[in-house]
């Protein structure tokens, strides 16, 4: 089964796109880390200011993200993919010579994470509404699945090298291989050859777009009770870990080496979990995919302990692990019961409700960790998280959703 999911790549369309997507998401695992420690080392440097510049990119991020899923269903996908590489290059590379050369202002800073995410909310509906294009029904988990653990592999080598690079050289350097990488993605997919596909048609303005979109993704409640799963998942997760789990080395573990280390493990989780998902062919994948979201509990109550180096990077090996075997099974289930010509608008409805919350979060994670103390945050993410992973569990339109590999067969009713 492993070896037959790899004949996809045989196909170049398909081999460039899986190699830009890991080439980029290289240069952009280190970058969190080189972030973090770059705003944390300078004068004044606090959660609160990384808070405000991650919080940018965010709010950015869902800003356009809509705007970017109408796009990616009316022209091209993958030119969309290669201008977004390329917005995405000149901000980060404008990033890494600001702190090669100074010390960069906040406002600065957090503007020009407003374009890189800006060129993030172009680049993410484009490039998963991308895949049925290249790929044949039959192969799509498996070519999900690869892309996954292409993405993996490169967050997993970028991670090890992040707390090197920082500890030795300096996270503008860190930043520096980020732009780089940015660049070659965006060579990689113009030079994918990638057919054309089909777009949607029938209306003039983007509006009246989006509003078919929307009616495609509210009429689906396996699609709208995963997405507020996960709004409340990205309110809490990434901003009490990236922001509080650099905070915690610093104080408990001796800075950004063990981080590192931390950030490593969830890299070789999510390795685990691409091949795992591989393998897996559930009857009814969104039943096995929630249940996997159950990993994200474990990092934040050791966190707050706190635990030591080893047993928060074994949490955060887990929730690597059952994370990417949901990625893959969503994503799956949203190509197969989702119209291609609508995909990118569902794509992008679910990002902006996914991701809406997170910039909040990054907000209050600074002033409520100062107010609270970083382990009551911590626990009280930990325990809406919880909360937020049983109620999609008890839904029946998501324990019920089957799987379906046939193209030919025609969209699920409304869930």
């Amino acid at each position: 089964m492993v070896t037959s999911s790899f004949q996809v790549l045989a196909e170049r369309p398909f081999r460039h796109v899986f190699a830009a997507r890991a080439v980029s998401l290289l240069g952009t695992s280190m970058a969190p880390v080189a972030l973090a420690f770059a705003i944390l080392g300078q004068p004044g440097g606090s959660a609160t200011r990384l808070g405000i510049v991650m919080a940018g990119r965010s709010v950015a991020q869902v800003a356009f993200m809509l705007f970017g899923g109408a796009l990616a269903d009316r022209f091209p996908r993958y030119r969309l993919m290669v201008g977004s590489a390329l917005l995405g290059f000149a901000a980060q590379g404008t990033i890494a010579a600001l702190f090669l050369t100074g010390t960069p202002p906040l406002a600065l800073l957090t503007a020009l994470s407003v374009v890189n995410g800006a060129a993030a909310a172009l680049f993410f509906p484009a490039s998963r509404g991308l895949i049925p294009q290249l790929v044949p029904g039959p192969r799509r988990q498996s070519a999900n699945a690869l892309i996954r653990l292409s993405e993996n592999s490169a967050s997993l080598a970028g991670a090890a090298l992040s707390g090197v690079t920082v500890a030795t050289i300096g996270s503008g350097w860190a930043l520096a291989v980020d732009a780089a990488t940015f660049l070659a993605s965006a060579i990689l997919v113009l030079t994918a050859r990638a057919p054309a596909g089909r777009h949607a048609t029938g209306h003039l303005t983007v509006l009246a777009d989006l509003r078919e979109g929307w009616q495609e993704f509210r009429t689906r409640t396996w699609v709208w009770v995963i997405v507020a799963q996960f709004a409340l998942i990205n309110l809490c997760f990434s901003p009490t870990i990236n922001v509080l789990g650099p905070v915690v080395a610093r104080q408990h573990w001796g800075g950004a080496l063990a981080w590192s280390l931390v950030v490593t493990a969830n890299a070789a989780g999510l390795i685990a979990g691409s091949l795992l998902a591989m393998r897996l062919r559930p009857a009814f994948p969104l039943l096995v995919a929630t249940l996997a979201t159950f990993g994200f509990l474990p990092p934040f109550f050791l966190l707050a302990l706190p635990a030591p180096p080893w047993l928060a990077a074994l949490s955060m090996l887990i929730n690597g692990l059952t994370l990417d075997i949901f990625e893959v099974l969503w994503l799956t289930a949203l190509q197969e019961h989702i119209p291609s010509d609508k995909l990118s608008r569902v794509n992008s409805y679910d990002a902006l409700g996914s991701f809406a919350l997170g910039p909040i979060g990054l907000l209050l994670v600074g002033p409520v960790s100062a107010a609270l103390s970083a382990r009551d945050t911590l626990i009280a993410a930990g325990t809406l998280v919880a909360i937020g992973n049983l109620a999609a569990l008890l839904t029946p339109a998501v324990r019920r959703l089957p799987a379906r590999l046939q193209p030919e067969q025609t969209a699920t009713p409304a869930g």
